[in-house]
């Protein structure tokens, strides 16, 4: 392991002013995005739509790095480069989805356990050897009637860490990414207390097992009230809720924390980071964006699977992600959107 480059590689992920796209649905995902627009998910709809990503001009300045999926990082763009050369060519880091899914866990059917540790060690390999120079892992924790439990937590705990101490060695950045859903109906301070004990057991994981934290970035969600929950906490709240909950358990040796949208609308995700970059509260880390679906959703809906409506969802693309860089930097407001729309 060379902490060296791993420490570089990892603050130039969480550098200022930009933020990390998740373009790494699992095969079934985007199916239902593709699908959601009137396109079958064909080998080659898949690599025109992540092609469209990897290729849109001017999305280096306000993207570091790119989730890619294991299909993608083979793939070629459409215009027959590889899509990490494409990446590169912006100074865009390639990375990589390593977890094969969330499953049922054993006993308690209604939480959820993450797999792919067999044989990562061999993959890790093959995917530096094709340029990735990170990789992400994600965990989900449900908050419901008696959940989550103490041994959903660390059985994922110990998932993600064993994952993390793999990729150093591979040379990789781990993306740490414990999700507490959205979902549900509950309260913010519920949604706290999940997130709390969800990375407290992380981050005894990550001690345990030598990971070290100058060379990863953490994935967290927002602190937020429940999808379904009546009077949902505001942008204001929320971040004040988050970072009181980072500074409780998050070590100020993490360069940075990329949030991911986790089911929030664009506009949501965007107005919660900048509130939470914009806060006077201490914050002794970056933090900036994973998103997946916060930037994809409508470049993907003016795209339409339409070849002559390229420049149109590259335009949406490279729009969202500036109103989202300006949120990492706490200088976003709803008006820009309406600017935008006028322009």
């Amino acid at each position: 392991m060379n902490l060296q480059q791993l420490e570089t590689v990892a603050q130039a992920m969480v550098t200022p002013g930009k933020g990390i796209l998740a373009a790494d649905e699992s095969s079934g995902t985007i199916k239902r995005r593709l699908q959601s627009i009137g396109v079958d998910s064909t080998e080659g709809a898949r690599q025109a739509w992540r092609s469209l990503i990897c290729t849109t001009p001017g999305l280096g300045e306000y993207i570091s790095g790119v989730i890619l999926f294991d299909e993608t990082l083979r793939q070629d763009t459409v215009d027959g480069r590889r899509m990490v050369e494409a990446l590169e060519g912006q100074g865009i880091l390639p990375g990589i989805k390593v977890d094969t899914g969330a499953k049922e866990l054993p006993g308690s059917p209604q939480e959820k356990v993450t797999e792919g540790l067999d044989g990562l060690r061999e993959r890790l390999a093959e995917y530096a050897e094709l340029g990735a120079k990170f990789t992400k892992w994600r965990a989900v924790i449900t908050i419901g009637a008696g959940i989550p439990t103490t041994n959903c937590i660390a059985v994922n705990a110990h998932g993600l860490a064993r994952y993390a101490a793999l990729s150093q060695e591979a040379g990789l950045v781990p993306i740490v990414e414990p999700e507490v859903l959205i979902d549900g109906d509950h309260g913010i301070g519920r949604c706290f207390e999940a997130t709390e004990a969800s990375l407290r057991a992380v981050f005894a994981e990550l001690a345990s097992q030598g990971v070290a934290l100058s060379g990863m970035v953490l994935k967290p969600n927002m602190v937020l009230s429940g999808k379904e929950a009546s009077n949902r906490a505001p942008a204001e709240e929320v971040a004040e809720a988050t970072i009181t909950c980072f500074q409780r358990v998050l070590p100020p040796a993490v360069p940075g924390a990329a949030f991911l949208s986790g089911g929030q609308s664009d506009e949501e995700a965007t107005q919660n980071l900048n509130a939470i970059n914009a806060s006077g509260l201490s914050k002794p880390w970056q933090l900036t964006f994973s998103f997946g679906r916060g930037l994809q959703a409508a470049p993907l809906q003016a795209w339409g699977g339409e070849e002559a409506n390229l420049e149109t969802a590259q335009a949406a693309l490279l729009h969202r992600a500036r109103m989202t860089a300006t949120a990492r930097q706490g200088a976003y407001s709803p008006e820009m959107e309406k600017e935008a729309a006028l322009a």
